[in-house]
């Protein structure tokens, strides 16, 4: 049954005040569809709402926010090392990719801890460790704004870094309601990424093993949710042309930086603000978290102007020294209240 006025601030792992103006959690096809018809006779807009995870969210929410909830997954075989992996859009994703790993499978174990439901996981790619969702998706299933059902192969997803065409064509245009993923029984443990490999003390280590070293290196990197309100990563990783690296390097020889297959190289965004001097910065009910200048932080109290006037300050500090942009990683969903 869609509900009306309904609190989202315990649905958005910042804790940002919101409020949906017309709220459907469901696992019932039958339910969304309905939904979705109700929706275009009144024109209402349609936001899809995940574990709320990756979001910014202004204190109004109009039209409909749908949550899907399916909870379900399930394995197919599809030869001796192969298996396909039918995944709910509402199955939390930390859960996932434990259960994958228990179940002795590959493919997922670099992108455990992520927090939020596998239905967001495409819309930004997520990643981690040198791993993408792009990597072992095979196809995303759909509902279009009309209730019709689809599928979208993984070439046809537009796949980026943090980036998907859910974020462009199709926002607010599809609701996800699984996920089909492909996993092998093989051990592909990938550890050149960072400090992963010295954490994993087996020459050949399960992928369970694997789970549990990123998630040890999360834990210790990145404020849990439940403890500080926070969006993960709040910028993304930039890119720079190879003349730019060059510059930069000349100046800040200890710079970490990554060349990419295109011939740019990719700098990490936390380091570049932490030498601005903003770790640890608070500003009000925000701040930047003081372990991790990657991620914004939301103490309580505070609303997503205050988070992104602060995320605008330390945009612009990295500009000023740098002359590289950053951007911002999470999406921004709502409006304002009326004044």
């Amino acid at each position: 049954m869609i509900r009306r006025d309904v609190d989202l601030q315990q649905a958005n792992t910042l804790g940002l005040p919101c409020r949906a103006e017309c709220f459907l959690a469901s696992d019932s096809l039958t339910e969304i569809r309905d939904a979705l018809r109700q929706a275009a006779e009144r024109d209402w807009s349609l936001t899809v709402l995940g574990g709320g995870s990756n979001l910014v969210l202004h204190p109004i929410l109009p039209g409909l926010v749908l949550q899907p909830t399916f909870s379900d997954f399930r394995l197919e075989d599809i030869g001796r090392d192969e298996v396909r992996v039918h995944v709910g859009a509402g199955v939390d994703w930390p859960r996932l990719v434990v259960a994958l790993a228990e179940n002795g499978l590959w493919g997922t174990e670099n992108l455990a801890l992520i927090p939020g439901h596998a239905g967001a996981a495409p819309i930004q790619n997520i990643g981690a460790y040198g791993v993408e969702l792009a990597d072992v998706l095979e196809e995303v299933h759909l509902l279009d704004r009309e209730g019709e059902a689809y599928r979208l192969r993984r070439d046809e997803c537009a796949f980026g870094y943090r980036d998907s065409i859910f974020k462009h064509e199709l926002e607010n245009r599809v609701v996800i309601t699984r996920l089909v993923l492909r996993l092998s029984r093989q051990p592909k443990p990938k550890l050149d990424y960072g400090d992963l490999s010295s954490r994993i003390s087996s020459a050949s280590p399960d992928a369970l093993a694997v789970v549990d070293a990123v998630s040890a290196m999360r834990r210790e990197k990145l404020p849990d949710p439940r403890q500080v309100g926070n969006a993960g990563s709040f910028f993304k990783n930039p890119a720079v042309d190879s003349c730019d690296a060059q510059r930069l390097l000349a100046l800040y020889p200890q710079m970490p930086h990554f060349p990419l297959l295109d011939g740019r190289v990719k700098l990490a965004a936390g380091w570049l603000i932490d030498q601005c001097g903003l770790k640890g910065l608070r500003d009000g009910h925000v701040g930047v978290h003081d372990r991790q200048a990657l991620v914004l932080v939301h103490h309580g109290g505070g609303n997503a102007a205050e988070l992104l006037a602060l995320a605008e300050r330390v945009a612009n500090s990295v500009q000023e020294r740098f002359g590289v942009t950053l951007e911002r990683e999470p999406r921004l969903m709502g409006r304002q209240a009326p004044s």
